[in-house]
């Protein structure tokens, strides 16, 4: 067997890891939408409205999909009117008022007042007190009632929770849905995302903002520049790669789980 001199061996080294580090990785992914989310109502009941159709686009907390809510609304507007309703307080504000200067009228009049009589109006003005903080707690009790009515009236709608298209309605107006029971899905394509699995001899030099170039197929074939936004900590046991999330703009709406090559820039 040929030896080389020490130097030449590092030499051979270097030259190698310069060339490694300036080549391209390029690895087949799929791309997924950024966010898609499947929404459910939290209660059973019956659909009264839907809002949009499939396809649509839809907004931060856009209405899609309301329950039938008649009792229920006609159950908040007694709890708001108990909920703005005062006259126990004031009812119970005057009687202590009233039970104060009873108290005060005995007390200036000691040469006709017994001890008992004082006691008695003492006990008076005491139980107005608590009847006063009673209708005061009372009062409180019913504005709270009021506000969880209204966010249970709120939960039998399903509003979008972002900016997106509307994939798949599971229901028709006027049908039954079960507690969870999948509603609607909402995706968003804008941009995409590819979790691209790449081995970990391969992910030294990538770094989360890394430039990546993501080739799209026919029949609209195009190139479009991409970042790393995550890369993951833990590797796959079994084939040894880490999950290396790429996003890349899509304004021209290309669909979802496409098959893609993707390149990563290492140099």
């Amino acid at each position: 067997m040929k030896k080389f001199p020490g130097n030449i061996i590092i030499v051979f080294i270097l030259c190698y890891n310069i060339v490694y580090a300036g080549s391209e990785q390029k690895i087949e992914a799929i791309t997924n939408p950024c966010a898609d989310v499947t929404l459910s109502f939290v209660q059973p009941g019956s659909i009264a409205k839907i809002n949009y159709k499939e396809g649509d686009i839809v907004l931060v907390d856009n209405v899609l999909i309301q329950q039938e809510d008649s009792v229920e609304q006609l159950r908040l507007e007694q709890l708001k009117a108990e909920s703005e309703d005062e006259t126990t307080i004031k009812h119970a504000e005057i009687t202590l008022e009233q039970r104060e200067i009873d108290l005060k009228r005995l007390e200036e009049r000691p040469a006709i007042t017994t001890e008992t009589e004082i006691e008695y109006a003492k006990l008076n003005r005491d139980i107005a007190k608590l009847q006063q903080f009673i209708a005061n707690f009372q009062h409180t009790q019913a504005k709270k009632k009021y506000e969880e009515a209204k966010k249970q009236i709120d939960r039998m709608s399903l509003k979008s929770p972002i900016d997106g298209i509307i994939e798949t309605i599971h229901k028709e107006k006027g049908e039954s849905v079960n507690a969870l029971e999948d509603v609607i899905r909402i995706v968003r394509i804008d941009p995409l995302w590819i979790d691209v699995a790449v081995p970990m001899a391969q992910t030294a030099n990538l770094r989360n903002g890394g430039k990546v170039i993501v080739e799209f197929p026919e029949p609209k074939k195009i190139t479009e520049e991409g970042r790393i936004i995550f890369i993951s900590s833990v590797g796959h046991a079994g084939s040894g790669k880490l999950i290396v999330r790429v996003q890349v703009p899509n304004k021209t709406s290309r669909p979802a789980r496409e098959n893609v090559i993707v390149s990563f820039q290492t140099n």
